[in-house]
């Protein structure tokens, strides 16, 4: 464990414990509803992915965020303990996000090593970061036409914005971290390689957003994201 990975450590927590002072002081300050400042965490927390892969030096260090928070995210849902988190009535959606996040860095980071595939554990946590952001917002906004499953109830329009983001998220992820600071072994894939991935993991988180119960897809789509593009990397690039 180098001085970097320590360094690393304590900006991951203040970040983290940042992110949830400010959508706190948001809730009290303008008065958003908990769905709205729940988002915010949402989206923060998954990009500092890009902050784990840059700033660490020791792959299963940096994992040591995303697994600590499985166990707080759980306290902080079991006992309520911040209301821009979790509602009366929430799942513990947020404790199956830090899972798989972990999962997935656990699994497929080696920065530094041939293999390096921290990317793909990357792209697939922006399926759920943005893909699922823009499904609950735009959905909320514009849905218009309804469909269930498993008793969970979504809109197409939703449906469609998820596809679009995550396709874009992954996308981007998986051209820009490899060859980078961020995943300095990793190979660089082409354009059409790393479309036909983003298109792939995409198209599997919109399905599994749509499918999962309520709570569950912060588990299945990441992680089947993750695996839509890694199958398509492994047998393409």
């Amino acid at each position: 464990m180098t001085t970097r990975d320590w360094i690393a450590l304590g900006i991951s927590f203040a970040y983290a414990s940042g992110l949830l002072v400010l959508a706190e002081v948001i809730r009290h300050w303008r008065g958003y509803p908990q769905d709205f400042t729940r988002k915010i965490v949402h989206v923060g927390a998954g990009m500092w992915v890009f902050g784990v892969l840059g700033l660490f030096e020791t792959w299963y260090i940096g994992v040591i965020p995303f697994a600590s928070f499985i166990v707080i995210n759980y306290f902080l849902w079991r006992y309520k303990v911040l209301d821009a988190m979790d509602a009366p009535d929430s799942t513990p959606g947020t404790v199956y996000f830090a899972l798989s996040i972990t999962i997935l860095f656990l699994l497929l980071w080696r920065k530094g090593l041939p293999g390096d595939l921290g990317y793909v554990a990357a792209a697939g946590t922006m399926a759920m970061t943005w893909g699922d952001s823009m499904a609950a917002i735009l959905g909320k906004r514009f849905g218009r036409h309804r469909y269930t499953v498993m008793g969970g109830t979504r809109t197409w329009e939703g449906s469609a914005a998820m596809l679009v983001a995550s396709t874009l998220a992954m996308f981007l992820t998986i051209t820009i971290v490899p060859g980078s600071s961020m995943g300095p072994t990793a190979q660089p894939l082409s354009v059409g390689v790393a479309l036909a991935a983003a298109l792939a993991g995409a198209t599997i988180a919109t399905i599994a957003e749509g499918v999962s119960p309520h709570g569950a897809d912060n588990l299945s789509v990441p992680l089947l994201a993750g695996g839509a593009v890694f199958i398509v990397v492994t047998a393409l690039a």
